[in-house]
């Protein structure tokens, strides 16, 4: 859980980098982590280097994907983000005046403590809860957070039980149309958990969506090189297996309950944005390792599936 834990600070380290040369624009990030020390190559920053997150292309393709859940639920929905991390989708979708009712995000209890502790020193960060904040005082202790459109909970993944417990203490309506968005989480735990953890949310929420980004193509060499940079941090990829083709990734979601599932890799993701944009980001940084690039990209994936009783 240590090296998991760990994951976090590298993928926040080199989110703060990519804001920092100009690949998006994240005004909050600065308050969660310090600045890299070090220069992050090119292709860290575009696509995914072992275990750090992708940036450019999996911001872009997993916002396309939460925005359009907003959209055709005109925001009348909740959003769990699981293995939330430093992440700052919250203050981002305020701005936007895209907020859904509910905003929940679960972590680590470590984790969580360190986020709540910069959110209660950080006014740039507190001010935007307590303007969305109504109704009676915002609860707040060292793992969780409580106000009425945004909710900070500590829990481990692994035990759906002791999740759904919690988020519903924190006001959880099964009822509402609801996104789940994890991002490099269910890599982490064994299939059996991740199948869990998918499986809980199919049958708790009768309209829903699951958005999922991680590895794909892992039984490649390229994979395996990937699998074994990490099982030198002491890291292993305990749910690795239905990371093997797209068809497994769509497969898991279809047999724990989902209705329709898609997944495409990162390549094919960086090849639908706006090819303005890419032109941008493309000139900021010289990127000579073009079939390196490609590479990485092809053994990452966006899968999302959805369950939708209501036909939304």
């Amino acid at each position: 859980d240590e090296a998991v834990r760990g994951t976090c600070e590298d993928a926040s380290v080199c989110k703060r980098f990519a804001v920092s040369v100009g690949y998006w624009k994240d005004p909050y990030i600065q308050y969660f982590v310090r600045q890299a020390k070090e220069r992050k190559a090119p292709e860290i920053n575009r696509g995914k280097f072992v275990c750090v997150p992708g940036y450019y292309a999996r911001v872009h393709g997993v916002s396309y994907l939460i925005r359009a859940f907003l959209e055709k639920t005109e925001c009348n929905c909740q959003i769990v983000n699981l293995g939330a991390g430093m992440d700052t989708l919250f203050w981002r979708l305020k701005d936007e005046n895209l907020l859904p009712r509910k905003y929940f995000e679960v972590d680590f209890p470590m984790i969580v403590a360190r986020k709540i502790h910069n959110i209660k020193s950080k006014p740039p960060l507190s001010k935007p809860i307590m303007e969305s904040h109504s109704g009676d005082s915002l609860l707040i202790d060292s793992h969780s957070l409580d106000s009425s459109r945004y909710s900070i909970v500590g829990a481990d993944l692994r035990f759906s039980s002791d999740l759904e417990e919690k988020l519903k203490k924190h006001s959880l309506d099964v009822h509402l149309p609801t996104l789940l968005v994890a991002e490099c989480v269910l890599v982490y735990m064994t299939p059996q958990q991740s199948a869990n953890l998918l499986k809980w949310a199919a049958s708790t929420f009768p309209v829903a969506m699951v958005i999922n980004y991680e590895q794909v193509n892992m039984r490649d060499r390229f994979g395996q090189i990937m699998i074994e940079n990490l099982q030198r941090r002491q890291c292993n990829l305990a749910g690795v297996e239905p990371c093997s083709s797209l068809d497994s990734q769509r497969e898991r979601l279809l047999l724990n309950g989902w209705e329709n599932a898609r997944a495409i890799d990162m390549m094919k993701v960086y090849s639908f944005l706006p090819q303005a944009d890419v032109k941008r980001i493309e000139a900021l940084e010289f990127l000579d390792e073009k079939e390196l690039f490609e590479q990485l990209m092809q053994h990452y994936c966006i899968c999302w599936a959805s369950k939708d009783s209501s036909n939304l």
